[in-house]
């Protein structure tokens, strides 16, 4: 995939739905009781996985013009899969869909891709296990494939060492099918569209600071779901209008939850010149967001601000690497087990292109202001990488090729076409 520098980027985008959402309309929908109708639907490759999933444990699953229906069967309406789930490449399905399948009354199994196969399931494994469940990894590494034998499950309160929606998210599904409330406290906030999505179908989940409770045996009906634009989606374009000279980009009803938009609280330390629009409260708050060219300035990102945009470090190590002054980022080991090990090779490619950037334990360390110039660039398959860089190539000088660029269907499959689509025609 080739990238060229582009000037003035202006026009108006609707960005795909958000795929943390999409996910989790797709399995409520599935516990349900009667149809879900989803609107917006991310039909990337992650999101396509978990319909796979739950169609092969007997839910009807169709679309019908631009919606997808999700004729769902209630809490205990799932049967067994003839052959093992095929997760792709997608640790949201993976991680979910382990605490539904660990309350089941049937054995399953879970498999993915070469890269879904080296992240850490262990997470997931530890509380799972300490909930009664039997679930465990066939090659003994933490890893998938795992085989999952559904147990009665016991309710717990469990303390994560890690800020993760998807471990959260797999204990509250698993408390579904427990005997008593279960708990989850994290060290800090991580997103929480599974506590809202959840009780607008019906389920009783309360939050109090890090701490969230699920009580058992909820009565989900089946509602209408409209998806938000996925921010995550929106910072590459995000990036793209307020470093690309002369470009003003307006985006459409993107999601702005305060537990999922720390991109937006970065962009706005560094300078840059966000307008909020059309704001809404309902449900999954929204806006619409207008982007104009501005001179950005290093800054931290750390501490409690990490989980709320851990998918958006790529795309905000670029921006740094263009803006005046130092960025640091810290507290985000979590990025080394991503799709690819973020640190690493966002600072391998970053330095291709003449960055002063080093890594760290923990994150990284950006010079910015110096010169860059066009690379190749190993995507090592990750589509978070190859969509940041695709962003580097329309600003720095010379062309940019980025391997395995198609990677970018797992989230984003009109990506390249939405970037072009805003240059000089």
């Amino acid at each position: 995939m080739e990238i060229k520098k582009q000037t003035n980027l202006r026009g108006t985008l609707t960005v795909p739905g958000d795929k943390s959402i999409s996910h989790r309309a797709v399995m409520f929908g599935s516990l349900a009781k009667g149809t879900t109708c989803i609107s917006h639907f991310l039909e990337g490759a992650d999101c396509l996985s978990t319909i796979s999933c739950f169609r092969k444990m007997g839910i009807s699953i169709e679309r019908r013009k631009s919606e997808i229906l999700v004729h769902g069967k209630g809490l205990h309406g799932l049967s067994a899969p003839e052959a093992l789930l095929d997760v792709g490449n997608s640790g949201t399905t993976t991680r979910l869909i382990s605490g539904i399948l660990a309350g089941q009354k049937f054995i399953s199994e879970l498999d993915g891709d070469d890269s879904i196969r080296t992240r850490p399931m262990k997470r997931i494994v530890t509380p799972l296990a300490s909930m009664g469940a039997d679930i465990t990894s066939k090659r003994g590494n933490g890893c998938v494939p795992l085989l999952i034998h559904g147990k009665e499950l016991h309710a717990v309160h469990y303390d994560s060492p890690v800020a993760s929606a998807q471990v959260k998210s797999c204990v509250l599904l698993a408390g579904m099918y427990a005997d008593g409330v279960t708990s989850v406290t994290e060290p800090f906030l991580s997103r929480n569209h599974t506590e809202i999505m959840l009780n607008y179908f019906g389920a009783n989940v309360t939050s109090e600071g890090t701490t969230a409770s699920i009580l058992p045996e909820p009565v989900l009906e089946g509602r209408a779901v409209k998806v938000p634009g996925d921010i995550s989606s929106a910072a590459y374009f995000i990036a793209a209008g307020l470093l690309t000279p002369g470009s003003e980009i307006l985006l459409k009803n993107v999601g702005i939850n305060p537990t999922r938009a720390g991109m937006l609280k970065v962009c706005m330390d560094m300078g840059a010149d966000i307008t909020l629009l059309n704001q809404s409260t309902e449900g999954e708050p929204t806006a619409d967001l207008l982007i104009r060219t501005s001179n950005l300035k290093g800054t931290t990102v750390e501490g409690a601000v990490i989980p709320t945009l851990i998918d958006e470090i790529p795309m905000i190590a670029v921006m740094a690497a263009f803006a005046d002054g130092t960025t640091v980022i810290r507290d985000a080991q979590e990025l080394k087990v991503k799709e690819s090990d973020r640190i690493t090779v966002m600072v391998e490619n970053l330095k291709r292109m003449g960055a002063d950037i080093e890594g760290t334990d923990d994150g990284m360390i950006i010079h910015g202001g110096k010169p860059l110039h066009g690379a190749t660039i190993d995507s090592h398959l990750d589509h978070r990488v190859a969509m940041s860089f695709a962003v580097a190539g329309t600003i720095c000088d010379g062309s940019m090729e980025i391997l395995h660029g198609d990677c970018v269907k797992i989230s984003y499959p009109n990506f390249y076409q939405d970037l072009y689509s805003l240059g000089d025609k």
